[in-house]
Protein backbone atom coordinates (compact mmCIF):
# COMPACT_ATOMS: atom_id res chain seq x y z
CA UNK A 1 0.00 0.00 0.00
CA UNK A 2 1.37 3.63 -0.17
CA UNK A 3 -0.61 6.95 0.08
CA UNK A 4 -1.56 9.38 -2.70
CA UNK A 5 -2.06 12.81 -1.97
CA UNK A 6 -3.66 14.78 -5.07
CA UNK A 7 -2.92 18.76 -5.24
CA UNK A 8 -5.08 20.91 -7.46
CA UNK A 9 -4.07 23.92 -8.53
CA UNK A 10 -4.87 27.15 -10.51
CA UNK A 11 -2.13 25.28 -13.46
CA UNK A 12 -3.07 21.76 -13.19
CA UNK A 13 -2.85 19.18 -10.85
CA UNK A 14 0.21 17.08 -9.13
CA UNK A 15 0.06 13.51 -7.78
CA UNK A 16 2.41 12.55 -4.57
CA UNK A 17 2.71 8.82 -3.94
CA UNK A 18 4.74 7.97 -0.79
CA UNK A 19 5.19 4.46 1.28
CA UNK A 20 3.36 3.89 4.34
CA UNK A 21 5.73 5.76 6.51
CA UNK A 22 5.19 8.64 4.39
CA UNK A 23 9.03 9.53 4.77
CA UNK A 24 9.52 10.78 1.06
CA UNK A 25 7.50 11.93 -1.68
CA UNK A 26 7.51 11.82 -4.83
CA UNK A 27 5.56 14.63 -6.88
CA UNK A 28 4.43 13.99 -10.86
CA UNK A 29 2.91 16.93 -12.67
CA UNK A 30 1.23 19.11 -13.60
CA UNK A 31 -1.42 17.08 -15.75
CA UNK A 32 -3.57 19.26 -17.85
CA UNK A 33 -2.24 22.59 -16.86
CA UNK A 34 -3.97 24.81 -18.88
CA UNK A 35 -6.61 23.83 -16.35
CA UNK A 36 -7.57 25.08 -13.16
CA UNK A 37 -8.26 22.21 -10.48
CA UNK A 38 -10.43 23.36 -7.67
CA UNK A 39 -11.64 20.13 -6.26
CA UNK A 40 -10.08 16.58 -5.99
CA UNK A 41 -11.46 13.07 -5.56
CA UNK A 42 -9.68 9.59 -4.64
CA UNK A 43 -12.21 6.50 -4.97
CA UNK A 44 -10.35 3.93 -3.15
CA UNK A 45 -13.17 1.88 -2.47
CA UNK A 46 -12.66 -1.04 -5.09
CA UNK A 47 -9.42 -2.69 -5.79
CA UNK A 48 -9.23 -0.42 -9.12
CA UNK A 49 -8.37 3.59 -7.49
CA UNK A 50 -10.11 6.16 -8.79
CA UNK A 51 -8.97 9.51 -9.31
CA UNK A 52 -11.25 12.50 -10.18
CA UNK A 53 -10.56 16.09 -10.77
CA UNK A 54 -12.72 18.73 -11.74
CA UNK A 55 -11.00 20.97 -13.76
CA UNK A 56 -11.55 24.43 -16.08
CA UNK A 57 -9.95 25.89 -18.88
CA UNK A 58 -10.69 28.84 -21.17
CA UNK A 59 -10.99 26.49 -24.01
CA UNK A 60 -12.66 23.26 -22.77
CA UNK A 61 -14.89 24.20 -20.34
CA UNK A 62 -15.45 22.82 -17.05
CA UNK A 63 -15.00 18.97 -16.86
CA UNK A 64 -14.42 15.91 -14.76
CA UNK A 65 -11.51 14.10 -15.52
CA UNK A 66 -10.84 10.77 -14.22
CA UNK A 67 -8.25 7.70 -14.04
CA UNK A 68 -7.92 4.25 -13.11
CA UNK A 69 -4.29 3.45 -13.94
CA UNK A 70 -2.67 6.12 -11.48
CA UNK A 71 -2.98 9.31 -13.81
CA UNK A 72 -1.16 7.83 -16.27
CA UNK A 73 -3.93 8.29 -18.59
CA UNK A 74 -7.22 10.82 -18.05
CA UNK A 75 -10.99 10.48 -19.60
CA UNK A 76 -13.23 13.72 -19.35
CA UNK A 77 -17.16 14.34 -18.68
CA UNK A 78 -18.59 17.28 -19.09
CA UNK A 79 -20.79 18.64 -16.71
CA UNK A 80 -23.93 20.52 -18.13
CA UNK A 81 -27.07 21.77 -17.04
CA UNK A 82 -29.84 20.26 -19.79
CA UNK A 83 -31.29 22.50 -22.47
CA UNK A 84 -33.90 24.10 -20.66
CA UNK A 85 -31.89 25.66 -18.09
CA UNK A 86 -30.08 29.15 -19.33
CA UNK A 87 -26.85 28.58 -17.71
CA UNK A 88 -23.41 27.04 -17.81
CA UNK A 89 -21.35 25.38 -15.14
CA UNK A 90 -18.20 27.73 -14.77
CA UNK A 91 -16.45 25.95 -12.26
CA UNK A 92 -16.20 22.50 -10.55
CA UNK A 93 -16.16 23.41 -6.84
CA UNK A 94 -17.00 19.96 -5.46
CA UNK A 95 -16.20 15.95 -6.24
CA UNK A 96 -17.66 13.50 -3.41
CA UNK A 97 -18.37 10.04 -3.46
CA UNK A 98 -21.28 8.00 -1.56
CA UNK A 99 -21.68 4.97 -0.14
CA UNK A 100 -23.30 3.61 -3.03
CA UNK A 101 -21.01 4.49 -5.32
CA UNK A 102 -23.03 7.64 -6.86
CA UNK A 103 -20.39 10.68 -7.57
CA UNK A 104 -21.33 14.38 -6.80
CA UNK A 105 -19.83 16.95 -8.00
CA UNK A 106 -20.85 20.85 -6.62
CA UNK A 107 -21.02 23.76 -9.19
CA UNK A 108 -20.73 27.66 -9.74
CA UNK A 109 -23.22 28.53 -9.99
CA UNK A 110 -25.21 27.07 -7.40
CA UNK A 111 -26.04 23.74 -8.53
CA UNK A 112 -25.05 19.79 -7.30
CA UNK A 113 -24.79 17.31 -10.13
CA UNK A 114 -25.19 13.45 -9.55
CA UNK A 115 -23.48 10.50 -11.39
CA UNK A 116 -24.70 7.06 -11.30
CA UNK A 117 -22.28 5.41 -13.87
CA UNK A 118 -18.77 6.08 -12.01
CA UNK A 119 -18.47 9.59 -13.73
CA UNK A 120 -19.12 8.84 -16.90
CA UNK A 121 -22.30 11.47 -16.96
CA UNK A 122 -23.86 13.74 -14.53
CA UNK A 123 -27.57 14.93 -14.06
CA UNK A 124 -28.65 18.00 -12.46
CA UNK A 125 -30.27 17.35 -9.30
CA UNK A 126 -33.14 19.21 -9.88
CA UNK A 127 -35.33 19.35 -6.35
CA UNK A 128 -32.60 21.08 -5.45
CA UNK A 129 -31.76 23.75 -8.61
CA UNK A 130 -36.05 24.30 -8.11
CA UNK A 131 -35.47 24.77 -4.83
CA UNK A 132 -37.99 28.25 -3.76
CA UNK A 133 -34.99 30.10 -2.00
CA UNK A 134 -32.19 29.24 -4.99
CA UNK A 135 -33.33 32.10 -6.66
CA UNK A 136 -32.12 34.61 -3.12
CA UNK A 137 -28.45 33.03 -2.98
CA UNK A 138 -25.85 35.56 -3.49
CA UNK A 139 -22.53 34.99 -4.58
CA UNK A 140 -19.31 34.58 -2.01
CA UNK A 141 -16.24 37.06 -2.77
CA UNK A 142 -14.90 33.91 -4.38
CA UNK A 143 -17.89 33.06 -6.61
CA UNK A 144 -21.53 31.20 -6.17
CA UNK A 145 -19.81 27.90 -4.85
CA UNK A 146 -21.41 24.79 -4.01
CA UNK A 147 -18.31 23.81 -1.97
CA UNK A 148 -19.75 20.67 0.24
CA UNK A 149 -20.93 17.79 -0.64
CA UNK A 150 -21.60 15.24 2.05
CA UNK A 151 -23.01 11.78 1.27
CA UNK A 152 -24.23 9.63 4.85
CA UNK A 153 -21.71 7.40 4.75
CA UNK A 154 -24.14 4.31 5.00
CA UNK A 155 -27.51 6.07 3.40
CA UNK A 156 -27.15 6.74 0.33
CA UNK A 157 -30.45 8.75 -0.35
CA UNK A 158 -29.33 11.57 2.74
CA UNK A 159 -27.03 14.28 2.02
CA UNK A 160 -25.50 17.36 3.41
CA UNK A 161 -24.54 20.34 1.07
CA UNK A 162 -23.67 23.91 1.74
CA UNK A 163 -22.99 27.03 -0.44
CA UNK A 164 -21.69 30.37 -0.32
CA UNK A 165 -23.88 32.15 0.01
CA UNK A 166 -26.94 30.27 0.75
CA UNK A 167 -25.82 27.86 3.79
CA UNK A 168 -26.50 24.32 4.48
CA UNK A 169 -29.27 21.87 2.84
CA UNK A 170 -30.00 18.69 3.52
CA UNK A 171 -32.03 15.62 1.83
CA UNK A 172 -33.45 12.38 2.99
CA UNK A 173 -34.77 11.42 -0.11
CA UNK A 174 -31.85 11.29 -2.75
CA UNK A 175 -32.65 15.07 -3.88
CA UNK A 176 -35.62 15.05 -4.71
CA UNK A 177 -36.83 17.44 -1.38
CA UNK A 178 -34.43 19.75 0.45
CA UNK A 179 -34.50 21.95 3.58
CA UNK A 180 -32.30 24.71 5.22
CA UNK A 181 -30.55 23.80 8.06
CA UNK A 182 -29.00 26.55 9.11
CA UNK A 183 -30.45 27.21 12.97
CA UNK A 184 -27.82 28.69 15.20
CA UNK A 185 -25.33 30.41 12.23
CA UNK A 186 -24.86 33.90 12.32
CA UNK A 187 -25.04 36.30 8.84
CA UNK A 188 -22.68 38.76 10.43
CA UNK A 189 -22.81 40.62 7.42
CA UNK A 190 -26.64 41.04 8.08
CA UNK A 191 -28.22 43.71 10.03
CA UNK A 192 -28.26 43.68 13.80
CA UNK A 193 -31.66 41.67 14.50
CA UNK A 194 -31.55 39.62 11.36
CA UNK A 195 -28.26 37.59 11.81
CA UNK A 196 -29.72 34.58 12.40
CA UNK A 197 -31.62 34.20 8.62
CA UNK A 198 -33.61 30.45 7.83
CA UNK A 199 -30.88 30.95 4.83
CA UNK A 200 -28.47 33.09 3.46
CA UNK A 201 -25.58 32.39 5.52
CA UNK A 202 -21.87 32.28 4.06
CA UNK A 203 -20.62 28.78 4.55
CA UNK A 204 -17.18 28.32 3.56
CA UNK A 205 -16.98 24.03 4.55
CA UNK A 206 -18.39 21.52 6.64
CA UNK A 207 -17.28 17.89 7.80
CA UNK A 208 -18.58 15.08 9.36
CA UNK A 209 -17.70 12.93 12.14
CA UNK A 210 -16.62 9.35 10.91
CA UNK A 211 -17.51 7.68 13.62
CA UNK A 212 -20.23 9.41 15.19
CA UNK A 213 -21.94 10.96 11.65
CA UNK A 214 -24.89 12.64 12.99
CA UNK A 215 -21.81 15.10 14.33
CA UNK A 216 -20.98 17.79 12.05
CA UNK A 217 -18.47 20.68 12.10
CA UNK A 218 -18.83 24.16 10.15
CA UNK A 219 -16.15 26.90 9.30
CA UNK A 220 -18.52 30.04 8.53
CA UNK A 221 -17.75 33.77 7.06
CA UNK A 222 -17.11 34.58 10.88
CA UNK A 223 -17.53 31.84 13.28
CA UNK A 224 -16.63 28.16 13.64
CA UNK A 225 -20.02 25.70 14.79
CA UNK A 226 -20.74 21.70 15.80
CA UNK A 227 -23.99 19.87 15.30
CA UNK A 228 -24.96 16.75 17.09
CA UNK A 229 -28.16 16.49 15.15
CA UNK A 230 -26.89 16.41 11.92
CA UNK A 231 -27.30 19.80 11.33
CA UNK A 232 -30.99 20.55 13.09
CA UNK A 233 -28.91 23.24 15.10
CA UNK A 234 -25.76 24.56 15.58
CA UNK A 235 -23.77 26.04 18.30
CA UNK A 236 -20.58 27.91 18.56
CA UNK A 237 -17.42 26.08 19.16
CA UNK A 238 -14.47 29.17 18.12
CA UNK A 239 -13.63 30.20 22.03
CA UNK A 240 -9.95 29.75 22.34
CA UNK A 241 -9.02 30.29 18.89
CA UNK A 242 -7.15 33.11 17.48
CA UNK A 243 -9.63 34.46 15.09
CA UNK A 244 -13.23 32.52 13.63
CA UNK A 245 -12.34 33.08 10.28
CA UNK A 246 -11.29 30.68 7.63
CA UNK A 247 -12.07 28.08 5.19
CA UNK A 248 -11.07 24.57 5.95
CA UNK A 249 -12.21 22.36 8.66
CA UNK A 250 -10.90 18.52 8.59
CA UNK A 251 -11.96 15.97 10.85
CA UNK A 252 -10.10 12.53 12.18
CA UNK A 253 -10.49 9.47 10.28
CA UNK A 254 -11.31 6.97 13.49
CA UNK A 255 -10.95 9.52 16.29
CA UNK A 256 -13.86 11.03 17.47
CA UNK A 257 -14.06 14.58 18.50
CA UNK A 258 -10.46 15.43 16.78
CA UNK A 259 -10.76 18.03 14.31
CA UNK A 260 -8.34 20.97 12.55
CA UNK A 261 -8.83 24.21 11.52
CA UNK A 262 -6.50 26.72 9.69
CA UNK A 263 -7.54 30.08 11.18
CA UNK A 264 -7.11 33.27 9.12
CA UNK A 265 -8.31 36.99 9.61
CA UNK A 266 -10.80 38.22 7.92
CA UNK A 267 -11.09 41.45 5.76
CA UNK A 268 -8.75 42.54 3.72
CA UNK A 269 -5.87 40.89 5.35
CA UNK A 270 -6.82 37.11 4.69
CA UNK A 271 -3.18 35.92 6.28
CA UNK A 272 -3.07 34.08 9.52
CA UNK A 273 -2.84 36.31 12.51
CA UNK A 274 0.55 37.88 13.36
CA UNK A 275 1.47 36.36 10.13
CA UNK A 276 2.33 32.84 11.45
CA UNK A 277 0.85 29.56 10.35
CA UNK A 278 -0.55 27.55 12.46
CA UNK A 279 -3.19 24.41 12.58
CA UNK A 280 -5.23 24.51 15.56
CA UNK A 281 -6.39 21.32 16.40
CA UNK A 282 -9.26 19.75 18.91
CA UNK A 283 -9.98 16.62 20.74
CA UNK A 284 -12.95 17.36 22.66
CA UNK A 285 -15.24 18.19 19.70
CA UNK A 286 -14.54 21.99 20.11
CA UNK A 287 -14.38 22.77 23.52
CA UNK A 288 -10.49 23.51 23.57
CA UNK A 289 -7.95 24.12 21.40
CA UNK A 290 -4.33 23.53 21.07
CA UNK A 291 -1.96 25.53 18.52
CA UNK A 292 0.21 23.15 16.52
CA UNK A 293 2.96 25.05 14.92
CA UNK A 294 6.37 22.26 15.09
CA UNK A 295 7.61 22.78 11.27
CA UNK A 296 4.84 25.47 9.59
CA UNK A 297 6.63 28.88 9.23
CA UNK A 298 6.35 32.32 11.37
CA UNK A 299 6.02 34.36 7.85
CA UNK A 300 3.26 33.62 5.98
CA UNK A 301 1.09 36.42 4.52
CA UNK A 302 -1.71 33.83 2.35
CA UNK A 303 -4.57 31.86 3.25
CA UNK A 304 -5.22 28.26 2.61
CA UNK A 305 -8.18 27.15 0.79
CA UNK A 306 -11.56 25.33 1.66
CA UNK A 307 -10.45 22.02 0.03
CA UNK A 308 -6.78 22.76 0.50
CA UNK A 309 -6.50 20.62 3.88
CA UNK A 310 -7.29 16.87 4.32
CA UNK A 311 -6.02 14.02 6.18
CA UNK A 312 -5.44 10.99 5.35
CA UNK A 313 -6.53 7.13 6.56
CA UNK A 314 -3.27 6.01 8.04
CA UNK A 315 -2.37 4.92 12.01
CA UNK A 316 -1.29 7.65 12.97
CA UNK A 317 -3.18 9.71 10.47
CA UNK A 318 -0.98 12.26 8.56
CA UNK A 319 -3.02 15.85 7.87
CA UNK A 320 -1.82 17.57 4.79
CA UNK A 321 -2.34 21.54 4.05
CA UNK A 322 -1.60 22.92 0.57
CA UNK A 323 -1.47 27.05 0.70
CA UNK A 324 -1.72 29.84 -2.04
CA UNK A 325 1.71 30.27 -2.05
CA UNK A 326 2.13 26.83 -3.59
CA UNK A 327 3.26 24.68 -0.78
CA UNK A 328 2.04 21.86 0.45
CA UNK A 329 2.75 20.80 4.02
CA UNK A 330 2.41 17.19 5.58
CA UNK A 331 2.41 16.13 8.86
CA UNK A 332 2.25 12.17 9.66
CA UNK A 333 2.01 12.39 13.01
CA UNK A 334 -1.14 13.61 13.30
CA UNK A 335 -0.19 17.41 13.24
CA UNK A 336 2.56 16.99 15.99
CA UNK A 337 5.25 18.09 13.50
CA UNK A 338 5.09 19.23 9.89
CA UNK A 339 7.35 19.84 6.76
CA UNK A 340 7.14 20.79 3.42
CA UNK A 341 6.28 18.05 0.79
CA UNK A 342 6.50 20.29 -1.92
CA UNK A 343 6.92 24.18 -2.78
CA UNK A 344 6.75 26.38 -5.92
CA UNK A 345 3.44 25.14 -7.34
CA UNK A 346 1.47 27.46 -8.87
CA UNK A 347 -1.98 28.62 -6.38
CA UNK A 348 -3.06 25.41 -4.26
CA UNK A 349 -6.69 25.07 -4.33
CA UNK A 350 -7.38 21.24 -3.63
CA UNK A 351 -5.29 18.52 -1.64
CA UNK A 352 -7.00 15.12 -1.14
CA UNK A 353 -4.94 11.94 0.01
CA UNK A 354 -5.90 8.41 0.68
CA UNK A 355 -4.09 4.67 1.21
CA UNK A 356 -4.68 3.06 -2.50
CA UNK A 357 -2.65 -0.40 -3.51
Amino acid sequence: MSTMLMVGTRKGLWLGRSDDARASWDFDGPHFDVEEVYSCLVDAREEATTLYAGASSLWLGPVVRRSTDGGATWQETSVKFPDDVDESVSRIWQLAVGPDGTVWAGTEPGAVFRSTDGGESFALIRGLWDHPHRTQWNAGFGGQAFHTILPHPTDPDSVTVAISTGGVYQTHDGGEAWEPRNQGIRAIFLPEGQQYPEFGQCVHKIARDPVRPERLYLQNHGGVYRSDDEGGSWRSIADGLPADFGFPVVVHPRRPDTLYLFPIQAGEHRYPPEAKARVWRSTDAGESWQELADGLPDSFYVAVMRDAMCADDQDPAGVYVGARNGTVWGSADEGETWRSLASDLPDVMAVRAALIP
